[in-house]
């Protein structure tokens, strides 16, 4: 799996929030694919795990979290230094003890639960860890329940 190695400048997006890099080379000829490619790797020396998508006219781009960007002491505007390479490990979100019981207890929204990509399956379980209070993570397990019951996802 090729290892890329360049320097490239942090932006925010003009049409929204995000904050990311144009990637520098051609995805399709480094990874074999112009869809999606999950990525992991360092940006000025922080880890991260992160996909590069296409935006269009043969470029892909890569959405650069605020986490990430904190990690990497990065700003946009910044040049950064990125290495990166293909990450074929699986992501797997293991569900919370108390929002695997109540998955466990509704066959509907287990069954949904499976179907999520990992990124919405993230989303749950992030919105029920963030909760403060007992009653905020009860609330919000129950929430997460009846989208998935519903056949809904997280919006």
């Amino acid at each position: 799996m090729p290892t890329k190695r360049f320097r490239v400048l942090l932006e925010k997006h003009e049409s929204s929030e995000a904050t990311g890099i144009k990637i520098p080379f051609s995805v399709e000829k480094v990874f074999g694919t112009r869809a999606r490619v999950p990525v992991r790797g360092t940006i000025n020396g922080f880890a991260f795990r992160s996909s590069i998508f296409p935006m269009g006219e043969g470029c892909h781009y890569m959405v650069v979290n605020k986490e990430t960007r904190a990690g990497a002491k990065a700003v946009a505007g910044q040049t950064i230094s990125v290495v990166m390479e293909r990450d074929e490990e699986p992501r797997v979100i293991t569900p919370p003890q108390d929002f695997a019981r109540a998955l466990k207890a509704n066959k509907e929204a287990r069954a949904m639960w499976e179907k999520l990509s990992y990124t919405h399956r993230k989303e749950h379980v992030k919105a029920i860890e963030e909760a403060k209070r007992p009653e905020t993570r009860t609330r919000r397990i129950e929430k997460a329940i009846a989208l998935l019951a519903a056949g809904r996802k997280p919006s």
